[in-house]
């Protein structure tokens, strides 16, 4: 097969034996390739706007988003997912991270477990989908049976359906509402889509779900009101948060912020507003 007939992200990377180059030139030439990811973004957001339009449609009449991904896109989708509740005091089922093989695969893969196409909508049943959710397949080859099926079967049941991939004109990209594809080029280490395709992953993951929740409401200002008070670093944010809004001295804002639960509680109370 010629080199240029395979998918982009398996295509040969520009470098040539990385075993015999400098630390100092490896990691040069990593940077260098990881200055093309922003570019890549950019031209996507007009797709991503789209997409955080959709969703938060559907989530403000209460839906839920899904990630679907195997592997490295996988374990993306539920880093994301997982950060959601602590940062913005959403229910833990609002955004939901699935990967094929389950949690077990988080950590170690899961032989031959993103090869079902029918698993990941099999996986999505606990959560009840339906007609307000809004999934999102992610896969940087964009040819995952899992992410596939999944995202297929999702939008025969009526769902939104988009999808995160690193290689134009897939399957993947064919079977949903709106794709969104991040063709960042061949990788550093051939193949290693845990680079350059994960890195812009996370990005677009990044963008979408931080949209998604500032249209929701749960961001006032650039501060994260709602945020859950799981450590002292984050109570002592929350103080300062307040301390900042209301001119109050640390001690009465940490009292206030600690039997109230939330800076968007106290604030509230302040301003004589609902909940």
């Amino acid at each position: 097969m010629n080199k240029n007939t395979k998918p982009v992200t398996e295509q040969e990377s520009k470098y040539q034996h990385l075993e015999k180059q400098s630390v100092y030139d490896l990691l040069k030439s990593i940077n260098a390739e990881d200055y093309s990811i922003p570019s890549v973004l950019e031209e996507n957001i007009p797709q991503i706007e789209k997409v955080v339009d959709e969703i938060v449609a559907r989530l403000k009449k209460g839906g839920k988003l899904f990630y679907l991904g195997a592997g490295t896109s996988g374990r993306l989708g539920i880093v994301d997912a997982s950060e959601i509740p602590p940062t913005f005091g959403t229910p833990h089922d609002l955004v939901i991270g699935l990967i094929a093989g389950g949690d077990e695969a988080i950590r170690k893969a899961v032989e031959s477990a993103e090869d079902d196409p029918e698993q990941a909508w099999k996986d999505m049943q606990k959560y009840n989908p339906g007609v307000k959710d809004a999934v999102i397949g992610i896969a940087a080859s964009g040819r995952t049976p899992y992410v596939i099926g999944g995202v297929s079967t999702a939008r025969k049941m009526g769902l939104f359906t988009s999808c995160i991939t690193c290689n134009p004109n897939s399957k993947l990209a064919d079977s949903v509402d709106i794709p969104i594809e991040l063709i960042v080029g061949p990788e550093f280490v051939t193949g290693s889509t845990r680079m350059k395709a994960g890195t812009a992953t996370k990005l677009a993951l990044n963008m979408i779900s931080t949209a998604v929740m500032i249209q929701l409401g749960r961001v006032k200002g650039n501060k994260m009101v709602d945020m859950q008070l799981t450590n002292q670093k984050l109570v002592e944010r929350g103080t300062r948060m307040i301390v900042e809004e209301t001119g109050f001295e640390p001690d009465e804002a940490k009292r206030l912020l600690l039997l109230y639960g939330s800076v968007r509680k106290v604030l509230n109370i302040l301003n004589k507003k609902d909940e």
